[in-house]
């Protein structure tokens, strides 16, 4: 073979090899520049999402939670600055040994932490809020890869004080009873976010606001106030534990507004630490639970029987000696009486002259005005889950439905609606909308919100709210069922009640059980509050007059006395020494008797 031939292949080889070269590479640069434009340009938008995902992290940052006051400005819900301990597991050498030293500071599970710690997280909560001492011990200890993150907190400074009005907010912040949670949209304000973006240990490195305009929370100022409160809830508590109660209610209204000074409940809870106690303290029974109010119910009969204009407080009544069949059904006093007016009716809280009052208005009247008093329907108080209690429409009202009716038996009110109807009552007849928040302010104080008092409709006429009222103050006169509730320096007046309460398995009525309540407004002149008890379940006595009666005196003798109401000019009454010679209501009875179940005692 020639040299130029030698030549010839070789240069022939070397083109092969550099085709050959430069096809792989082609085809290698076509695949990463198809590649590239898969990456960047067809999937481009979601890779960047997921990229984003683990370097890039919104953080939100609550402005801080706006303040529940009472009516005078005093605080009732703040929120306070604390420091929660956090970790990040990627940063953290020795998990074990981390685990440990936190386990013992915090009082918390080494095993627990342990499986936090050596998760694939990037962040791990250790604990939320944390006490100052806790944040200190773990600051001593200088663990790598453990932080501190500032929160804000809910603070309750009164503890249980209005508790079941006011609520509570979870760990993160947000309302999740009571007012906190009704108002929690306007509380809680606009949180304002930050991109932070990290590097492959967690570690942020860079932060950038996108949301600048978070605006703090809105404050609230109730009708509460807390001394009228605290008022109500002592009086209640001991009223509950004088008589073994299983609990109690107690309110405090403004009739001519339909405020609320005082919503108390008993037993209480402390909303520091909500999730120690048992769900049912955390509910406000005042507006979300009913119950058969008893004889305080003949305060509506009688107005209805005043303003069909077929009754007058002389108008007398049968009430056959104790005794009157209904259909099947018999309804008894615990007293006999031959003849009772209508105003006697009341004062000695004849169940069979009620019955009798009922029968001559008729039950489509009675029902008319129960309907227009509110019972029946929510009010729309600004709180959560308010019920509407139940009144049977009058098509559906048997005999003795009618009658049991009439003696508040076979119906169901809350103590918001039973408060709010007296109300009307004090108020000329005048219906008032109950409400709990006056105003809302902004972080500088200013007003953005006003709620004021609202009024629904006239029930009765003045004249007969008058009436009625001066029928009521006979209720606590010498003879009447509510002696225990007289005041010595003002005029009452109210109504007592004794209920036997349903069976809960649905079968008739509890033989032991029974709600005792007494209502009532004063000065009865010029009424300045009106003031609800009921307590329930009370096991050493159980009628209305004894057991809730001397609780209502209290409450209204002390707040009468912080409102810096002047006394009337009355004659001095003995009651409040104890000297008592009334007789106590029938509780009220289903079945096929409605009796009492012992006879009128003389009270010592």
């Amino acid at each position: 073979m020639t040299r130029s031939t030698k030549r010839s292949n070789s240069f022939k080889w070397i083109r092969f090899r550099i085709m050959v070269v430069g096809t792989v590479l082609g085809v290698c640069f076509g695949l990463v520049v198809g590649r590239a434009f898969q990456l960047q340009v067809l999937d481009g938008k979601q890779l960047h999402t997921k990229a984003a995902g683990q370097y890039e992290k919104i953080s939100y940052n609550r402005p801080k939670r706006g303040t529940i006051y009472d009516r005078n400005y005093a605080e009732l819900a703040v929120s306070i600055d604390v420091a929660s301990v956090c970790a990040y597991p990627r940063q953290i050498c020795s998990p074990e040994n981390t685990a440990s030293s936190l386990a013992r500071v915090l009082n918390l599970e080494q095993e627990h932490l342990l499986q936090q710690l050596t998760s694939d997280k990037r962040f791990v909560w250790i604990k939320r809020h944390a006490d100052p001492t806790e944040v200190s011990a773990v600051r001593a200890l200088k663990l790598d890869g453990v932080d501190f993150v500032r929160e804000s907190r809910r603070f309750y400074p009164l503890k249980g004080l209005a508790s079941q009005v006011i609520g509570f907010c979870g760990m993160d912040g947000r309302g999740l009873e009571g007012l906190e949670f009704y108002y929690d949209a306007f509380l809680k304000g606009c949180k304002r976010s930050r991109t932070v973006l990290s590097d492959a240990l967690g570690r942020g490195f860079m932060s950038e606001e996108t949301s600048p305009e978070g605006e703090a929370g809105h404050n609230l100022i109730l009708n509460i106030d807390k001394n009228v409160q605290y008022i109500a809830e002592q009086a209640l508590a001991e009223g509950v534990k004088a008589f073994s109660a299983k609990s109690g209610i107690a309110l405090v209204m403004v009739p001519r507004t339909g405020a609320i000074l005082a919503m108390a409940h008993v037993p209480r809870f402390n909303p520091n630490i909500f999730a120690q106690y048992e769900p049912w303290l955390w509910r406000n029974r005042a507006i979300v639970d009913a119950f058969e109010p008893g004889s305080t119910f003949k305060i509506f009969l009688a107005a209805a029987a005043l303003e069909s204009g077929l009754c007058e407080p002389s108008s007398e009544f049968d009430c056959e000696g104790g005794a009157y069949r209904i259909g099947k059904n018999v309804v008894h006093d615990v007293s006999p009486h031959e003849r009772l007016s209508l105003q006697d009716i009341v004062k000695y809280s004849s169940n069979i002259g009620a019955a009798k009052v009922g029968e001559k208005i008729g039950p489509a009247y009675l029902y008319h005005k129960l309907k227009e008093f509110g019972f029946g329907h929510r009010f729309g108080i600004d709180f959560p889950s308010e019920t509407r209690g139940s009144l049977l429409p009058v098509g559906g009202w048997s005999e003795i439905d009618a009658g049991a009716i009439c003696f508040g038996q076979g119906v169901s009110v809350s103590a918001l609606q039973f408060g709010a109807a007296v109300c009307a009552i004090a108020n000329d007849g005048l219906l008032m909308k109950p409400y709990l928040v006056q105003c809302m302010t902004d972080a500088q104080g200013r007003i953005v919100q006003r709620f004021g008092p609202t009024a629904l409709r006239q029930v009765i006429s003045p004249q007969n709210a008058r009436c009625l009222t001066h029928m009521l103050e006979r209720t606590v006169e010498k003879g009447g069922t509510g002696v225990r509730a007289a005041l010595r320096d003002y005029r009452v007046a109210g109504k007592t009640g004794t209920a036997q309460k349903a069976d809960p398995t649905g079968c008739g009525y509890a033989e032991d059980k029974y709600i005792a309540s007494f209502v009532g407004f004063v000065p009865a002149e010029n009424p300045e509050i009106v003031v609800l008890v009921v307590i329930d379940e009370p096991r050493k006595d159980y009628y209305g007059g004894v057991v809730a009666a001397p609780v209502f005196r209290r409450i209204a003798k002390e707040t009468l006395r912080y409102l810096k109401i002047p006394p009337e000019l009355v004659i001095p009454d003995s009651t409040e020494f104890g000297r008592d010679n009334s007789k106590q209501e029938a509780p009220q009875r289903a079945g096929g008797s409605f009796s009492a179940s012992r006879e009128a005692a003389t009270m010592g």
